[in-house]
């Protein structure tokens, strides 16, 4: 009978509202392959995004919103954004990550979670509603604020929308819904049958590494392991002419 996102509440009375969020929660229910893969990767990736959130002083149910983006996964967008937030290029950059041929730290699961944040208090501070800011994140801040302006109204819930940024919040409520209970929507799962993420140590590197195949053997694993720890490691190397302070995360066993 109630259900809230961020804090605020879902107007449920509104029948219109209660159709499109059951509609999104049967929706992931019922894709049962791809919803028990999601649940099995939150524990594997919720606690690196939750930490950040909780540091940003962000509300936790933004994680939600990055399932809904990426599927917890560094997907590729047919616009070309990328990572767990789906983020552009042009947005990326003003947001203090970098993006070259040899590092693309979109693909960095804390620095973008980061990145994400500071586009979150931006929006906030236009909006002062976390329900109109994460809309924002689908629709842009230009095209809401000009839709609130053109519609005369002040709540997501009132706003008509393209399909797309309409689903998204109702999207966002439905995993909240299911990860929070995953049981009394038909998902039974073991503490084993969830992923985790092993224990890492992090290495600060402030050189050119001109083979990273060779560089990941002189630490005892090998390039496969590498890349999979450091995802924004694009290429074969990683020239550093600049001696920026790199951090490379490697398994601890």
């Amino acid at each position: 009978e109630v259900v809230t996102y961020c804090g605020e509440q879902m107007p449920l009375d509104d029948e219109t509202v209660r159709e499109r969020l059951d509609k999104e929660l049967m929706a992931t229910v019922f894709w049962q392959s791809n919803t028990m893969m999601l649940l099995k990767r939150s524990k594997k990736y919720f606690p690196v995004i939750e930490s950040v959130l909780e540091e940003e002083h962000i509300p936790s149910d933004f994680k939600y919103l990055c399932v809904a983006e990426s599927g917890l996964s560094n997907a590729v967008s047919p616009s070309g954004a990328k990572g767990f937030w789906q983020i552009l290029e042009g947005t990326a950059k003003p947001y203090g990550l970098e993006i070259n041929s040899f590092v693309d730290e979109r693909y960095h699961l804390e620095k973008s979670t980061r990145a994400a944040c500071a586009y979150f208090k931006e929006a906030y501070e236009i909006y002062k509603d976390w329900t109109l800011v994460s809309a924002s994140y689908n629709r842009g801040m230009n095209g809401i604020t000009r839709d609130l302006a053109y519609q005369g109204v002040k709540s997501f819930y009132d706003l008509h929308l393209n399909d797309e940024t309409g689903r998204y919040i109702f999207r966002i409520a439905a995993y909240k819904l299911i990860f929070e209970n995953p049981e009394q929507y038909g998902f039974y799962l073991k503490d084993e049958d969830y992923y985790n993420s092993k224990p890492k140590e992090v290495i600060s590197v402030d050189t050119a590494i001109s083979n990273l195949s060779t560089y990941a053997q002189s630490l005892g694993t090998n390039f496969k392991v590498l890349k999979a720890c450091n995802p924004w490691l694009r290429d074969r190397s990683l020239p550093n002419k600049d001696k920026k302070v790199y951090k490379l995360e490697v398994p601890l066993e």
